[in-house]
């Protein structure tokens, strides 16, 4: 299933042009609530979560001074260095808009544990979604969910990738996951 460009949604073109920067620079995945949105449920959201590899602060200012090129900027501070001392190095996020339209937006963090760094590791572009983007995996975006998040329409989510990938979903990953879950973050 593969989709033309006249079904790209808003976010779908953000997302496109904030990776196309990103990529060049580091791994990364897609996380989170857009996971179930680009497989066609209908959700609320206005910003996209993105988990980056630990990076250094030359390397971020590379990608920041790209994304501000490319027509971003970051809410926090437009200095680079603050961004990456005040913010990621402290496992904190940050948000990117397109310069003066204030939604949506992309929520970036740096990976912060063995649980980020293993969905970096594992990511996976999802055919089902048509862009071609990164994505923690189907079996991630539901033990988080599930195990972690829990909110209503958390588990909702869950359902609706349950059902999408009933045929092809390991279970034993996902039960995998939850344990570390449970270690790392509970």
């Amino acid at each position: 299933m593969s989709r033309e460009i006249k079904d790209r949604t808003i976010l779908d073109k953000f997302a496109e042009d904030f990776v196309n920067v990103v990529q060049k620079h580091t791994k990364y995945i897609i996380v989170s609530g857009f996971v179930v949105i680009a497989h066609g449920r209908s959700r609320g959201t206005e910003d996209i979560d993105m988990i980056i590899e630990r990076i250094d602060k030359n390397i971020f200012t590379k990608i920041h001074h790209e994304l501000e090129t490319a027509g971003f900027e970051c809410i926090q501070s437009k200095d680079p260095e603050v961004i990456y001392n005040d913010y990621l190095k402290d496992n904190l996020s940050v948000r990117y808009i397109k310069k003066g339209i204030l939604l949506p937006e992309m929520e970036l963090k740096l990976a912060k544990d063995r649980l980020d760094d293993y969905q970096i590791e594992t990511r996976k572009k999802l055919p089902l979604t048509g862009l071609d983007f990164y994505f923690s995996s189907i079996e991630m975006n539901i033990a988080f969910k599930e195990e972690l998040l829990k909110s209503k329409k958390d588990i909702e989510d869950a359902q609706h990738l349950r059902a999408i990938y009933t045929d092809s979903l390991d279970e034993e990953e996902i039960e995998k996951i939850k344990h570390e879950i449970r270690r790392t973050i509970l």
